[in-house]
């Protein structure tokens, strides 16, 4: 961003400020009026130094240094009406005014070259986190996806929160994971972790291999990039990893410590919870763990709800924790976008405030599968694990 440059969400800001210096100019012109009519006991010049001192809280130092050059002009104006120019009560409030108002017009051109430093370090920041995270395209194979993304440090578009959409050979692999920790600090972790996956998603050929490798990845780097001289307590990292096949219904996921996704199907919501728990993450001093995948049915028109703990443990002021099963199960079924707005609104006057915790939500929406052959393995809840039910029936070849 050039020096000269100003975002565009600031430019209707700036144009109502100039608007708003009317105010300071009719201030000049009703103080002026009134003193020249007042008895000559009756001194008014000295408020308008009110003029130039607004108008830095409107405009920058240009307009401010021109109302401060005409509320001089008028306290000339009073003097030549109330006794001349070179009463020492005159020349004193025409001195102090100038004064007062080369002061006002220095610090409004501090202030705004301190706002334009701002904004180009806001604009950098917003990048490069922009690139760290990557967000995916609304369509990718035979998915719509939709994102949500909440910070809880100001500043910060992202934070310990993480996920990403990588295309492989045969279909579309995701990850959404939670660094221990929260906002810039986990940042570091978050980025290896990313980087890692985005290389192991196209070299990798099975779920379980791509998780194995993720964990040898963070074994490796996370003490070089975790903070461990502000946080010296364990670094960890919670991650779901699914496997979407583009021609295929049937959907592996891996769950390092993760929340269960959901699934809605059907107007029906089903807590996808794994049969084989394994530990987040960056646990590198337990035993390596077996990767297995959970298979699951993910058809057309069926949305998957991904989301970090961001969500599910915020409070409101009552203490009470966000419902995110019951109120995704009752959200407008529009599409993955309709979702995440319905959810957004929700969440945040659930809790009444800004989060005090980074939080992420990624719906995917299946719309284009067209699979020579289904099977019928479908995942229902059963005492909060899968059920896998399996029927090798053909289905009649789709002749699109």
């Amino acid at each position: 961003m050039g020096a000269g440059r100003v975002p565009v969400d600031r430019l209707p800001e700036q144009q109502l400020g100039r608007r708003l210096v009317a105010i300071p100019l009719a201030l000049i012109v009703v103080i002026t009026v009134v003193d020249i009519h007042s008895p000559p006991d009756v001194h008014l010049g000295p408020l308008l130094v009110i003029a130039p001192a607004l108008t830095a809280s409107l405009a920058g130092p240009r307009l401010t240094a021109l109302v401060g050059a005409l509320a001089v002009a008028a306290q000339v104006l009073i003097a030549v009406f109330h006794g001349g120019l070179t009463t020492p009560n005159h020349l004193s409030q025409i001195t102090a005014l100038t004064m007062l108002s080369a002061l006002v017009v220095f610090v409004c051109h501090v202030r705004e070259r301190r706002s334009r430093e701002l904004n180009r370090a806001r604009s950098v920041a917003e990048t490069a986190q922009l690139v760290l995270l990557r967000p995916p395209r609304r369509r990718i194979g035979p998915l719509r996806v939709a994102w949500l993304y909440l910070a809880a440090e100001d500043e910060t578009r992202i934070g310990g929160d993480l996920f990403a959409i990588a295309r492989s050979d045969r279909g579309t692999r995701v990850i959404i994971g939670d660094v221990r920790g929260k906002g810039l600090a986990a940042i570091g972790e978050a980025s290896m972790l990313l980087g890692a996956f985005r290389e192991g998603a196209q070299h990798y050929g099975t779920l379980p291999e791509l998780a194995a490798g993720l964990e040898a990845s963070v074994c490796r780097h996370l003490k070089e990039v975790a903070d461990t001289e502000h946080d010296p307590g364990e670094h960890f990292i919670t991650a779901l990893l699914l496997d979407v096949p583009d021609h295929d219904t049937q959907v592996e996921m891996v769950n390092c410590g993760h929340p269960p996704p959901l699934l809605l199907h059907d107007g029906q919501l089903t807590v996808l919870h794994a049969r084989r728990p394994i530990p987040p993450l960056g646990m590198c001093e337990l035993p390596a763990p077996s990767h297995r995948a959970d298979p699951f049915t993910f058809e057309d028109g069926d949305t998957l709800l991904l989301y970090t703990d961001g969500v599910t443990e915020a409070r409101s002021p009552k203490g009470a924790f966000y419902p995110l099963t019951e109120r995704a199960a009752s959200a407008p079924t529009s599409g993955p976008e309709a979702l995440l707005r319905h959810i957004h609104r929700d969440l945040l006057n659930h809790i009444s405030h800004e989060p005090g915790d980074d939080a992420a939500l990624l719906a995917i929406e299946r719309y284009g599968t067209h699979p020579l052959h289904r099977t019928h393995t479908t995942a229902r809840p059963l005492d909060g694990r899968l059920r896998l039910d399996s029927d090798s029936k053909p289905v009649a070849q789709d002749p699109s």
